[in-house]
């Protein structure tokens, strides 16, 4: 067996009762709830077990809620002695990431998520900015038509770039929309507009990103155990110093997940463990290379079954 990689979901794959079951079936994983809902000073816990949805959904409470929920559950693979060489997360995700890394200590991750949801909420008056999935087009080519958008005044940048042919736009209203018509005129197969609250990853989230440094010198940032490939980047990184200068750069710049899937590949990575409700990174990984194995780690059972699936290889 080749390497092992951890990845982590971000906001979007949130549901209501995510990680109940493995609160109630491990201890451990329950006093991981209740140490983010201390940490934060509300029921949190709460909210994810019980919804409302449309509560679960808002920014502030989505991002602790995916962390918290995706730590519980990558506490019980811990247990059984399973270990990552490398970790990523997609964007949110990239803070479980960390945590797993050792890099950040859960409860200060927690509430470091919590303040980037309100920062990126307030970055940017509703309505006057908006994500648009991209599909069946060429990143170079979305590129300068985003570029030439910009230059011309109205803002919209590349933001998620998940896998071949699936890119995500983001930016001013008017700037996707324009982005959006040129992309389909120039062959894109599909334009979807996305239900988001703000422009994230696009220079938009620059204000954003000012406060959150803020945040960051105020907890306690280690260099990670395990390398954790960075977002921004797509390569492996370790220095605290470096951690913290590419989680503020986060904030605005294009989540390079296709190209973090190829590093880790290159890097002897044959094994991806998605841990966190959905299996949304797990699909975009078998499109960037369809010979890597992939498993999804979303309640107990599925822990069981990738546990045992893990172990058998070893043997």
């Amino acid at each position: 067996m080749g390497k092992i990689a951890f990845v982590f979901p971000g906001q979007g794959s949130q549901t209501v009762g995510m990680g109940k079951a493995i609160a109630d079936a491990n201890i451990k994983a329950k006093e991981i709830f209740e140490s983010a809902d201390r940490r934060l000073g509300n029921e949190l816990s709460s909210i994810i077990f019980n919804g409302p949805q449309e509560t679960l959904t808002q920014t502030t409470n989505a991002q602790p809620a995916l962390l918290t929920t995706s730590i519980a559950l990558l506490q019980s693979i811990q247990e059984a002695g399973i270990k990552a060489d490398y970790t990523a997360g997609h964007s949110l995700g990239e803070y479980t990431a960390l945590v797993a890394s050792g890099a950040i200590e859960f409860t200060d991750a927690v509430y470091a998520v919590s303040k980037r949801g309100e920062f990126m909420e307030e970055a940017v008056p509703n309505g006057e900015g908006t994500m648009a999935a991209v599909l069946g087009l060429d990143r170079n080519v979305l590129q300068e038509i985003t570029e030439t958008i910009t230059n011309s005044g109205d803002s919209v940048q590349l933001a998620n770039l998940n896998c071949p042919g699936q890119i995500v736009i983001s930016g001013t209203t008017k700037g996707v929309q324009r982005a959006g018509e040129k992309a389909k005129e120039s062959g894109a197969k599909r334009v979807l507009p996305l239900q988001v609250s703000g422009p994230f990853h696009s220079s938009l989230m620059k204000p954003a990103a000012e406060k959150f440094r803020a945040i960051l010198q105020e907890i306690e940032l280690n260099d990670a155990a395990i390398p954790v490939i960075a977002n921004v980047t797509a390569a492996p990184t370790i220095s605290s110093d470096d951690i913290q200068e590419k989680l503020v750069k986060q904030l605005y710049s294009p989540v390079l997940w296709e190209d973090s899937v190829e590093k880790m590949i290159e890097l002897g990575v044959d094994t991806f463990v998605e841990i966190g409700p959905g299996k949304v990174l797990s699909g975009l990984i078998k499109k960037v290379n369809r010979s890597v194995k992939t498993f999804s780690v979303q309640d107990p059972e599925s822990c069981q079954l990738v546990i045992e699936a893990l172990k058998g290889e070893e043997e």
